[in-house]
């Protein structure tokens, strides 16, 4: 599909061969890959990006393949318009190739923004969800939600990270800005200079530089993002840590609660093996033996309570006490001075002194 300065859209097919060598191009420079990528050859620019694979020529944009819904209609509805001059483009007043790498970084930048909008709310809502601390327990339908939006987080920080890369390589080699100044390299003579007097070399990189902040700021945004569920996940592990040791402590309690009674009540097992005395004929000698074996195992219970709780408890650390100061005496501080070399006369002078 080819998209010229106009903005009218034509479609043709041709063989990958005859393309080749119509733009002066080689076939590893039109495979697509998913990775960004801007590259120049044989006064083309050549642009991959997720979905898309385009190549800028000083009077045109051909768009070779796309595989995205979204990206069609932006292609069709959009893009045409802007390259046109109808769109928010800055560039508008400098030559074609700068309108062409603007619409497309805004494209990418536009649909990263999109994805962190959709994801931003939904961590938020989970994570206000799952550290709410009227909740007792933790639902696992939101940690199985927040594991799904922390894998797209981390897909996404792919992706604007590939971006900036991308950008920051081409930021970092001025041979690689000059190429992309498409129509100074076929008419050094028009667009020399912009209307500003900046150099389209400039004017380029203050492009991509643009692009690279508003990149860098959906970084520092989906890092704020990862920050939060790292910390919510910090909260929630203290909360079920917290919930095991009560639990711990109540099945502790209910053990030594079981000890102490099962301890006074051999006293019953006892009198329950036939033995044959004379208490058996006296009715308030059971009731006397069964309030003697709950006293009993209340106050081991008690005891061991009690017991639990001074082991428990955090020890404060000893108080250290201050050590003296040594001063060293006037015959070792001279040998001392006496080793230190001879660049540092006047700090001797003063220590001797002192």
């Amino acid at each position: 599909t080819k998209f010229d300065q106009e903005g009218n859209v034509t479609s043709f097919e041709r063989k990958k061969t005859e393309l080749y060598q119509e733009l002066g191009l080689q076939a590893r420079d039109l495979r697509f890959q998913h990775v960004m990528s801007i590259t120049t050859r044989n006064n083309r620019i050549i642009m991959r990006m997720e979905y898309l694979k385009a190549v800028i020529t000083p009077e045109c944009l051909l768009i070779l393949d796309y595989r995205n819904l979204n990206l069609e209609q932006w292609l069709f509805r959009e893009l045409p318009s802007q390259l046109a001059g109808g769109g928010q483009l800055v560039t508008y007043p400098l030559p074609f190739e700068f309108r062409a790498i603007e619409a497309l970084l805004q494209y990418w930048i536009n649909t990263l923004q999109g994805k962190l909008s959709v994801l931003q709310p939904l961590i938020l809502e989970t994570l206000e969800a799952l550290v709410d601390p009227k909740h007792s327990s933790v639902d696992r339908s939101k940690l199985h939600i927040l594991l799904q939006n922390g894998k797209s987080l981390s897909e996404l920080e792919t992706d604007i990270k590939i971006f900036k890369e991308s950008i920051l390589e081409i930021l970092d080699e001025e041979e690689l800005i000059e190429e992309l100044c498409l129509t100074k390299w076929n008419d050094p003579h028009i667009f020399e200079k912009s209307s500003a007097g900046i150099d389209h070399a400039e004017e380029m990189e203050l492009l991509l530089e643009n692009y690279y902040r508003l990149a860098d700021d959906l970084s520092n945004a989906a890092r704020e993002l990862r920050v939060l569920i790292d910390d919510s996940q910090s909260v929630i592990f203290i909360n079920l840590d917290s919930h095991r040791n009560v639990m711990m402590r109540l099945n502790l309690q209910l053990t030594m609660g079981t000890f102490s009674l099962s301890l006074f009540g051999l006293i019953g097992v006892a009198f329950g093996m036939n033995l044959e005395s004379s208490l058996e004929e006296d009715h308030r000698v059971f009731w006397l033996i069964t309030g003697i074996m709950f006293m009993g195992s209340g106050l081991i219970w008690r005891r061991l309570l009690s017991f639990l709780g001074r082991q428990l408890e955090s020890p404060l650390p000893p108080r250290m006490s201050s050590l003296p100061k040594k001063t060293l005496p006037a015959d070792r501080m001279e040998v001392k001075n006496s080793l230190r070399p001879d660049g540092l006369g006047s700090n001797r002078n003063i220590l001797t002194t002192r």
